[in-house]
């Protein structure tokens, strides 16, 4: 009740409103992301620490990097011309019909099975497959995937946009991903899927099913501001992980407000999170109310400086009515869309968990941008320059830097990213207060208490054919039965480490179990016709760690056919 009274007190304002957005996709982004890094500025169609985007924005994006002069070579015409058709509501004079629709009806369009277009609807339907098979050299069952489903967006009178991403999946994961899942029951902990909410197994246990479900409802309250609520994911940042928001965890309940004016982007969002689950190896099961809710509150606000530089700072609050150590009830002052979240927690004497942080990217040379992301939890000065490693000094550091058309060569982009995050960042000394939805980190899919190195090579040797190399380089400390490291970002920070004569002091990044991660993993894409691809992949993938639990040396191939979904990553 209470949310469908805060959104009817917002109707009044959505009056003129329209464009949908494109889903989060690693391939996809970066083949718009890369265009501005090449023109060698800033465009402000599009705040790219900011994801989604909003499709008539990145047509506009795409044809504002073209006019630079981005689009050079067979590849690059050939993405302009996809990004075109993939939005081709918003550049209806640069798209293409299809030559030969099937049966006169379906795919006169490139890039819908059927659609409506007229002034006062636009419809567009298109089917989502996704099935695959792969081997896994530590376990002897064939690996798969089967994914089918369907995806509808389109706008009423121009005003109204909205989306629906609806898939029914059955998937065997490989031995490391299982060793995860099953290590969270024998640690007393309830199963949680990657990426997923709620499940339940077959195939004699040795696999899972699960309902995957998205979709919005987007409102241009006036031409620089836009309201959106739904059920959906985001992620803020400009490199490969993001420390405050990614796509990690499963969807979920959103409203968002975003005003874009002059070369400022403001964003407030809001989620209901998951804050526990209840289940067995068996599957999720909720009791009786449902599960217990939370919710994170979050401000982004986004400045171009000069024609190079982007600077970005937010502040985010976790907060939850069933938490029987916080206030108890919603608090309402959260839902100020301006206003220092910090100042509330404070004034109201609550318990609540607020992180504050900032982002930048800086086309620094020709072809290459430096990017960034700083998110501080907690920390005490003079304990930071005491360097007595205090507990409660918790911060999240990434640097980055992007080389599009490396070494000259058209289409070769590499890509280099650290991240370091301190020991019990996002976690806090209530039990609903982390940075976490249905048990899985909203930030990096490590949570906390690792030093991580990324590198990325993607190619575009033919319009069609897409190549991408990744190498992650992780050291993490992992946490053992009885002893909180910092690691699980679900454990209160009030019951730390005992192993210290004083738990206060000494903590280090990387302590506890030690764990060294490393995954290679390459991967050819073809795209046979639009949105419709065929990925072959190899990874592999050595976990060593003095503690078997953690020990796993894997070899992964795998063959998959996608339509209209994006590819389903676990990389950590």
């Amino acid at each position: 009740m209470r949310k469908i009274l805060f959104l009817i007190g917002f109707w009044p304002f959505a009056l003129v409103a329209q464009s949908t957005f494109v889903p989060l996709n690693e391939a996809y982004y970066h083949t718009v992301d890369r265009y501005e890094v090449k023109t060698g500025r800033i465009l402000p169609q599009v705040f790219t620490s900011v994801k989604p985007y909003k499709r008539s924005d990145l047509v506009l994006f795409a044809d504002s990097a073209n006019a630079l002069g981005a689009f050079t070579s067979k590849s690059d015409l050939f993405n302009l011309e996809y990004l075109r058709n993939d939005s081709w509501e918003w550049a209806r004079p640069e798209t293409n019909d299809s030559r030969r629709p099937i049966l006169k009806h379906f795919y006169k369009k490139k890039s819908d099975l059927l659609f409506v277009d007229v002034p006062d609807f636009d419809l567009h339907i298109n089917p989502v497959l996704y099935v695959g098979a792969g081997r896994d050299s530590q376990q002897d069952d064939l690996l798969f995937v089967n994914t089918r489903g369907i995806e509808v967006r389109g706008m009423v009178d121009k005003r109204v946009g909205f989306y629906t991403f609806i898939s029914e999946n059955q998937v065997r994961l490989p031995q490391y991903l299982t060793q995860t899942i099953t290590q969270d029951t024998t640690r007393g902990f309830y199963p949680v899927i990657p990426h997923e909410g709620f499940w339940k197994t077959f195939k004699d246990n040795q696999g899972y099913d699960f309902f995957h479900a998205r979709g919005y409802v987007s409102f241009e309250a006036t031409k620089h501001i836009n309201i959106q609520f739904g059920h959906d994911r985001f992620f803020i940042g400009n490199g490969y992980r993001s420390l405050i928001f990614s796509d990690h965890a499963p969807p979920a309940w959103f409203l968002k407000g975003n005003v874009k004016v002059w070369k400022l982007n403001y964003m407030y969002l809001l989620n209901q999170f998951t804050a526990d689950v209840r289940g067995t190896s068996g599957g999720s099961q909720g009791l009786k109310g449902g599960y217990p809710q939370k919710f994170v509150a979050l401000h982004h606000l986004s400045i171009n400086i000069g024609k190079k530089f982007n600077l970005g700072v937010f502040e985010s609050v976790v907060f939850s009515p069933d938490d029987e150590d916080g206030a108890g009830r919603f608090r309402i002052d959260y839902l100020n869309p301006i206003i220092f979240f910090r100042a509330i927690e404070q004034q109201n004497g609550s318990s609540d968990n607020v992180i504050l942080g900032a982002d930048f990217k800086w086309n620094a040379f020709k072809n290459i941008q430096l990017y960034g992301q700083f998110v501080l939890d907690e920390f005490l000065l003079d304990n930071i320059r005491a360097g007595n490693g205090w507990w409660a000094n918790k911060y999240g550091v990434q640097l980055g830097a992007k080389y599009v058309d490396a070494f000259g060569l058209d289409n070769l982009d590499l890509q280099v990213e650290t991240n370091v995050v301190r020991p019990y960042t996002y976690s806090h000394n209530t039990k609903y207060g982390s940075y976490t939805h249905y048990r899985q980190s909203i930030a990096h899919p490590l949570g906390a208490n690792f030093k991580e190195v990324v590198g990325i090579a993607r190619y575009q040797p033919l319009p069609r054919l897409n190549l991408t190399g990744k190498l992650i380089y992780a050291q993490v400390g992992r946490d053992t039965v009885g002893f909180n490291f910092g690691a699980d970002i679900n454990k209160r920070n009030s019951f730390r480490n005992t192993y210290l004569a004083d738990a206060n002091f000494g903590n280090t990044i990387g302590q506890g179990v030690s764990n060294t991660v490393m995954m290679a993993n390459f991967m050819a894409t073809w795209q046979l016709k639009h949105n419709l691809f065929i990925d072959a992949t190899a990874i592999i993938r050595n976990s060593e760690s003095a503690v078997d639990a953690f020990n796993n040396n894997s070899v992964i191939t795998s063959l998959a056919l996608r339509w209209n979904i994006a590819q389903r990553l676990y990389e950590f």
